[in-house]
């Protein structure tokens, strides 16, 4: 019943996504590191369960907005994109902190979730490129990937830090390595471009995060003490600049048809 409402709104050759250019991935890197420290400082700063049921409202509109509109909008598809990383972080923690499952499970559990998307996304469209987001059906099977890339990651960072004892500094150095690595095997050994861009892009969420932790968790907990407020509010305004000079020089806006 959903796919047919939607039909309207994302129209084939209209792409819902940008172009993969540094700007993404600098702009993705800040939005799991302010998603991390945003979700610490409202479970940490007002009720826990009033600071999720925001989270989820919040989620819920940005994926609205970006399904609603028929082509790619940079505010409205980082916007989607800050909100998942936000609600993400506070799902992953929810697990753990409420239900008491342990980080490693939680990251086995997200990593089965997201191998199951991807089978099911290639079974029916027969590709995983972002290149081709521009069909509703598509765009839904991205944006459950993404989130399970939130929620994988977020899972994954904590496990090395806190179970595994590596710390967020670490942890943070160990992910970032991996997030450069397909990124350079693409160039060098021509790594497929899909595998590349999705392995690039679940580290992206615990490189971010753990380095998020490390500047702004106290020194008790392994971090250096700036504070998660803080660290949030540089990091918004980062993203701010960065989305707002994409909307006005629109350098990740391919303008040919697919």
């Amino acid at each position: 019943m959903f796919l047919p409402k939607l039909k309207h709104l994302t129209s084939q050759g209209f792409r819902k996504v940008p172009e993969i250019t540094i700007y993404f991935w600098i702009i993705k890197l800040l939005t799991t590191a302010m998603g991390e420290s945003t979700s610490d400082y409202l479970v940490h700063t007002i009720n826990p369960i009033v600071a999720v049921i925001f989270g989820a409202v919040g989620f819920a509109i940005a994926l609205a907005l970006q399904f609603y509109f028929r082509r790619y909008t940079a505010w409205i598809y980082w916007l989607a994109v800050t909100m998942v990383a936000i609600f993400g972080t506070m799902t992953a923690d929810v697990v753990h902190i409420v239900l008491g499952i342990p980080y490693l499970i939680s990251a086995i559990f997200f990593s089965v979730t997201l191998i199951l998307i991807f089978s099911l996304w290639y079974k029916t469209e027969r590709t995983l490129s972002i290149h081709s987001i521009t069909t509703p059906r598509r765009e839904i099977f991205y944006w459950a990937a993404v989130s399970a890339t939130f929620a994988l990651g977020t899972a994954a960072g904590d496990t090395t830090a806190a179970t595994f004892g590596w710390g967020y500094l670490l942890s943070g150095i160990i992910f970032g390595i991996l997030f450069i690595t397909p990124l350079i095997s693409r160039r060098i050994f021509k790594l497929n471009e899909v595998v590349a861009f999705w392995f690039a892009y679940i580290m992206t969420r615990p490189f971010g995060a753990s380095f998020s932790d490390w500047f702004g968790r106290t020194p008790d907990l392994g971090g250096i003490g700036f504070g998660t407020g803080r660290v949030s509010l540089i990091l918004t305004a980062l993203i701010i600049i960065f989305v707002g000079y994409l909307a006005a020089t629109r350098l990740d806006v391919k303008t040919d048809r697919l």
